[in-house]
């Protein structure tokens, strides 16, 4: 199991003053999100931690001026370098060393979420034997040393061929998604697989928000111009994806709450960590959700909380 799953939550030994009371206890009472409990605290310790009250906010405006300077060095040559197997093993070692145990809870979590978000939507978009049009490649990894497999460009690409392909096989019927009777939410996992005991050492403290920061640039710096700029705008599907799900569902409560913005007006490429950052909150919202609609059908209860 993972370490961030077994250590001490420290917001439930938390003593409330009303006179002073602490921001991220508020935060982690309230359950306005249906995220799972898990992400919500490792997501709340990593927002009050150090590294995320001093070293992001120092460290930005330096990080700012690289990915400037990578941006001016990528229109000038786009294609080149290509380095995607030496950024995957980067991001290996960087989160293995520096990452604390609730950074790499999340980003681990999050491509379980994302392969179920997906598959939620294509087993329920009612193609019949079409279905086999839209492809797949789930993302499951359980260790660290798993990102080294190509892990977050895969999850771009999947998303956006997912799409593209979910699409052409409606239009090939001439229909649109449509509200389903029951759907089906056996994709849709209560609790994901254990992870590796993750690194817990004297150097694991940065939290997800700065560990975001640093390795965007990163990002830019050694991949093709094309696959950094399509990975920064899939940032924007969660909207779409949200969407999709609302057609499927019949209910459109979750669109409340996925607040990522509409990839029709694409946002600067320099604004993609905080957009990483929302993109893995609205799918870990999207996520619970669908957990708390999936606990509804199975005890009899209508889909819709509101009818």
């Amino acid at each position: 199991m993972s370490t961030a799953q077994v250590r001490d939550d420290p917001f439930k030994t938390m003593a409330h003053d009303p006179n002073d009371p602490d921001p991220w206890l508020a935060l982690y009472l309230d359950h306005s999100l249906p995220i799972d409990e898990t992400a919500k605290r490792c997501l709340l310790v990593g927002q009050r931690s150090w590294s995320r009250r001093w070293l992001f906010p120092v460290s930005r405006p330096l990080v700012f001026l690289w990915f400037c300077l990578v941006k001016v060095f990528r229109a000038i040559t786009p294609n080149w370098p290509n380095l995607n197997g030496l950024l995957h093993k980067t991001i290996h070692w960087g989160l293995r060393t520096f990452g604390s145990p609730e950074t790499n809870t999340l980003i681990l979590r999050h491509f379980h979420v994302g392969t179920e978000l997906l598959a939620f939507m294509k087993a329920n978009a009612g193609l019949g034997a079409d279905v086999e049009r839209v492809t797949s490649h789930p993302l499951r990894p359980t260790r660290l040393k798993d990102i080294e497999d190509n892990l977050f460009l895969q999850h771009d690409l999947n998303v956006f061929n997912f799409i593209i392909e979910l699409n052409q096989a409606l239009q090939a019927q001439e229909r649109e998604l449509m509200p389903v009777a029951r759907p089906d939410f056996s994709m849709i996992s209560d609790t994901l697989p254990e992870f590796e005991d993750l690194p817990d050492g004297r150097l694991n403290k940065i939290d997800v928000q700065t560990a975001v920061e640093f390795y965007t640039p990163m990002y830019a710096l050694m991949l093709p111009r094309a696959d950094f700029v399509r990975a920064a705008h899939s940032l924007q599907l969660d909207e779409t994806v949200a969407i999709y799900i609302a057609r499927i569902l019949g209910t459109d409560y979750h669109l409340n709450f996925v607040k990522n913005g509409h990839p029709m007006i694409a946002l600067s490429t320099l604004q993609a960590g905080f957009r990483l950052m929302m993109h893995g909150l609205d799918c870990e919202a999207l996520h619970g959700w669908l957990r708390v609609l999936k606990a509804r059908q199975a005890a009899g209860l209508a889909l819709d909380p509101g009818t």
